[in-house]
């Protein structure tokens, strides 16, 4: 590319306070731009295209707006962006959850912490299911492998010991490369008091009726300890 002198510059820049910049604020991208043979400011990279000559259609011309329009909207805005496998291996679709208040829980079936946390699971969710509580459950056995059985075994498990009728989804990682997209998301939003990774089982995240993390709790926070936040996002969905 050529250098062009400066009077050229001056002459023939479009600067941002010019009509080209308040397109750029325009939800749609429709509108033909004549510009020939000129420099044309480019926000999105912050650099200056030399035009062909000839008119320059809003297609081309906004090719990389688009282009990063789509992918600042690829990036997931909340637990219902993310897809999962239940317990059978099908995909559920975490939209399904919109309007429910959230409890979620990386849970484990030979855990010292196994009894209280689900015991206290179950009493949280009888006692506020009908009030739009959903808790979702994610077997993990990256702790000293204390979650060893197959899908089935960890659901007869929590079914019949503890009566959970909560879901409880297919086995996942919570922590590394394999972690599951939905764990890397919650981590990224809220890290615990001891960095980003889910230090044991039964961690718990606290999601509002709009899928935004609302708060993170440690493994050994109880339950019923979280009661008062989980009635407070209950009244204040009831209220709007």
């Amino acid at each position: 590319m050529k250098l062009l002198p400066i009077s050229y510059l001056s002459k023939n820049l479009i600067r941002p306070k010019t009509i080209f910049s308040l397109i750029l604020t325009r939800t749609h991208f429709n509108s033909p731009i004549v510009a020939s043979n000129c420099l044309i400011f480019q926000p999105i990279e912050a650099k200056f295209l030399h035009s062909s000559p000839g008119i320059i259609s809003s297609k081309s011309l906004f090719l990389g707006l688009r282009a990063n329009h789509r992918m600042a909207r690829a990036q997931p805005q909340s637990v219902h962006d993310f897809s999962v496998k239940d317990a059978k291996g099908n995909d559920v679709d975490l939209s399904i959850y919109k309007g429910k208040v959230l409890l979620i829980v990386n849970v484990a079936s030979q855990c010292a912490l196994t009894n209280s946390n689900y015991t206290k699971l179950t009493k949280l969710y009888e006692k506020y299911k009908d009030q739009g509580l959903e808790i979702l459950a994610f077997p993990c056995n990256q702790f000293h492998s204390q979650e060893p059985g197959n899908n089935e075994q960890i659901q007869e498990f929590a079914c019949t010991r503890f009566k959970a009728e909560y879901p409880i989804f297919d086995k996942i990682e919570v922590n590394g490369s394999n972690a599951s997209p939905l764990y890397k998301y919650l981590k990224s939003v809220k890290s615990g008091h001891f960095g980003v990774g889910i230090k044991w089982n039964f961690a718990k995240f606290l999601v509002d009726q709009d899928g935004h993390v609302i708060d993170r709790y440690a493994p050994t926070t109880s339950p019923l300890s979280i009661e008062k936040d989980i009635k407070k996002l209950l009244e204040k969905g009831a209220s709007i």
